[in-house]
């Protein structure tokens, strides 16, 4: 007759292995203090990790972009989406007057801006320079752009820039953020004004943080001043809308001319004005030397920033082959590199 098992006793006491000499294993019971203060920061840890993990799974990041289904897209300022190009020439009367000649050339501000419109002007501020050093867009232009779309009737004003140095000083050193002021303008950077995330599409760019300003405006006038660039020969229009963007910018330096060209076709302005007061020949895109300045006294307001970025590129002996992002440009339908088809003399 089999002898029966011996029943095993169970008791409420959790036990934990020891190892003993000879590799025996034999177990201990443990109080439910001592279980507490042996696993209770392992479990502990666990739990945070989890919820950690829990947080940050839909959280956009490096390796999670942010979904593009619910996000603003590209914007189109064009006050005449369809119309041919044109670009307008003006030269040798001060930044003012040569702005206006050029505008009115293209047939005024009021083709372009309609009372009650939100304007943003968009100029190169991204340095901590004064204005004879031509690292930023001359302040009497944006001042006499702000003067011209309030005379026009728009809603308001705003001169945004996202910079590089520290943007209160930027603008105030630049001369900017006075003139604009002066002029009836308020003033939006990075940390003035808030961003909105926009999937800006193309290959490169994806889903960005762009000033608030600038999403909402119903007109935008792209205002980049002519200045070497020690990657891309030439910093100019298309370029210039690097300043709409809040972020690590850094990155997007790898391609610069697709990149400046998805730019383009990201932000397409209702006027491209190329300030060519002075520009900068060398020691681009933060200048300093005044050595490096060039002093022309010429304006041109274009439609086409295509034919804008051409034209400003020669003032820096730049052709099509030392700017490659004017092809990629073309290929995107944003305008014609050959400025002088297009242009208006006044």
């Amino acid at each position: 007759m089999r002898k029966p098992l011996d029943k095993p006793s169970y008791s409420d006491r959790p036990t934990t292995a020891q190892s003993q000499p000879g590799g025996e294993v034999t177990w201990r019971q443990v109080g439910r203090r001592q279980l507490l203060l042996e696993w209770g920061p392992v479990a502990l840890t666990g739990l945070l990790l989890g919820g950690a993990g829990r947080l940050l799974r839909d959280r956009p990041g490096r390796h999670q972009p942010a979904s593009s289904t619910s996000l603003p897209g590209r914007r189109d300022w064009r006050a005449v989406p369809d119309s041919p190009g044109a670009i307008a020439l003006a030269a040798g009367s001060g930044p003012a007057t040569n702005l206006q000649r050029a505008i009115g050339a293209l047939g005024g501000i009021d083709a372009f801006i309609k009372p009650g419109q939100r304007v943003v002007i968009k100029p190169n501020c991204a340095w901590d320079r004064s204005p004879e050093q031509a690292a930023n867009t001359n302040p009497e232009v944006v001042a006499e752009l702000v003067r011209l779309c309030v005379a026009a009737g728009a809603a308001s004003v705003i001169v945004a820039d996202s910079t590089c140095h520290d943007p209160d000083r930027a603008f105030d050193r630049s001369g900017i953020a006075a003139a604009a002021r002066e002029a009836g303008a308020r003033i939006a950077h990075q940390t003035k004004g808030g961003t909105v995330s926009v999937d800006l599409g193309g290959s490169q760019l994806g889903s960005w943080n762009v000033l608030q300003s600038i999403v909402e405006a119903d007109r935008v006038i792209n205002v980049p001043v002519v200045k070497h660039h020690s990657l891309a020969r030439g910093t100019l229009g298309m370029k210039n809308w690097f300043g709409a963007l809040v972020g690590q910018r850094s990155r997007l330096h790898q391609r610069l001319a697709q990149v400046s060209a998805e730019l383009g076709d990201a932000f397409r302005p209702t006027l491209t004005v190329v300030d060519a007061t002075r520009i900068l020949v060398g020691g681009g895109p933060t200048g300093g030397s005044l050595s490096l300045v060039r002093e022309l006294d010429q304006i041109a307001v274009s439609t086409d920033p295509v034919a804008a970025d051409a034209w400003g590129g020669t003032l820096l002996d730049l052709g099509a082959r030392e700017m490659p992002h004017l092809d990629i440009a073309r290929r995107l339908d944003l305008g014609t590199p050959d400025w002088r088809s297009i242009s208006i003399e006044t």
